[in-house]
């Protein structure tokens, strides 16, 4: 997430805060966190948040603490899963580059799935850590040197709201990817797999 829009969040959450609700209902971990700052009194339910417990959110999910709730919509495990999918639709996989936004993503909640499979699969991951549209495109011209090369998409808001840069990337340089929201295949990605 860049600088601007960080600052624009937090100013949206104090905005919120200000006008007191009786009630704050939030979207995704950025904007949780953002109005958690903000008030430990107005009652906030969260929704996709990956993982509430890793971005301090939360102490514990069946019991959250404080003056917030809400649901987790994504499973640790599907880090393998995805490596996996992709190992099986890329003959000879050798290295994938793992995709994610380190200010946005709870890419960590997935990496222990993503390195059991990776070392089982006999695959290099390679960590791509993307903050804009140029990252994008030189992450994946970097993996389309080499065949036996893959790329897995995390979630993240950042891959959501670029994610036609990433298909266009990915297709210009033949670099098969695995997604984690259906809306990737539907415009034009590979294959996608996880929660709808």
């Amino acid at each position: 997430m860049a600088g601007d829009e960080a600052n624009r969040i937090r100013a949206l959450a104090q905005e919120l805060v200000g006008l007191q609700p009786d009630i704050i209902l939030t979207y995704t971990t950025p904007a949780t966190v953002a109005v958690q700052r903000e008030t430990q009194t107005i009652p906030i339910v969260f929704a996709v948040v990956a993982d509430p417990i890793a971005s301090g959110i939360v102490a514990r999910l069946d019991r959250p603490g404080g003056n917030i709730t809400g649901f987790a919509n994504l499973e640790a495990s599907m880090g393998g899963k995805w490596l996996e999918l992709l190992s099986q639709i890329v003959t000879g996989l050798k290295r994938a580059a793992i995709m994610f936004n380190p200010d946005t993503s709870p890419a960590s909640l997935y990496m222990p799935s993503l390195e059991t499979a990776a070392r089982a699969l006999k695959v290099e991951p390679i960590i791509a850590p993307i903050h804009s549209d140029i990252e994008i495109e030189a992450a994946i011209i970097a993996l389309g040197r080499e065949p036996g090369d893959g790329l897995v998409v995390m979630p993240d808001a950042f891959t959501n709201v670029h994610r036609v840069p990433i298909i266009l990337a990915a297709a210009r340089n033949n670099i098969p990817a695995v997604y984690w929201l259906p809306a990737f295949a539907r415009e034009g990605g590979l294959l996608s797999y996880g929660v709808d």
